[in-house]
């Protein structure tokens, strides 16, 4: 019996990484924001995406192993550490372009989502999502309120 083969993902995404700062790119990567374990700014989660800049200009202490790819960035001026187990990694892209890959499913990625408890995410973002949520109420009232007056 042969031993099953280590996902490709990890691979592709670093070589194409290293080709795309080598051609003075941007790389940008594109995550799966409801993948377990995902830890990024949920404001900035689109349709359950979020696209991110892994320039080195635009991140720090960028760390990309086999099993997640991590780093600190800015966002609104907050430092934010940023962690993405490599499942959730779908596609990696020269903003400048469009030169990159979409990552295929790698079995590897969808058994490991079946080994983690139901529900678990939403206890440890439940902060997060909470705040979220009051910034876009508070984001409304402003909106409904005109800051115009009428002068006589």
């Amino acid at each position: 019996m042969t031993k099953p083969l280590s996902p490709k993902r990890p691979y592709l995404l670093k070589a194409y990484f290293d080709w795309l700062v080598d051609n003075e790119l941007t790389p940008y990567l594109v995550v799966n924001a409801e993948y377990f374990g995902v830890k990024v700014p949920t404001e900035y989660v689109k349709d359950g995406q979020i696209v991110l800049n892994l320039s080195i200009n635009a991140v720090g202490n960028l760390e990309i192993t086999n099993d997640f790819i991590q780093f600190s960035a800015r966002f609104r001026g907050q430092l934010q550490n940023i962690h993405i187990p490599m499942g959730a990694a779908i596609a990696i892209y020269a903003r400048e372009n469009g030169e990159g890959v979409m990552f295929e499913d790698e079995l590897q990625y969808v058994e490991s989502l079946q080994d983690q408890p139901m529900g678990f995410e939403n206890i440890v973002d439940s902060d997060t999502q909470l705040k979220s949520k009051e910034t876009n109420t508070t984001k409304k009232r402003k909106a409904d309120t005109s800051h115009l007056r009428i002068i006589k």
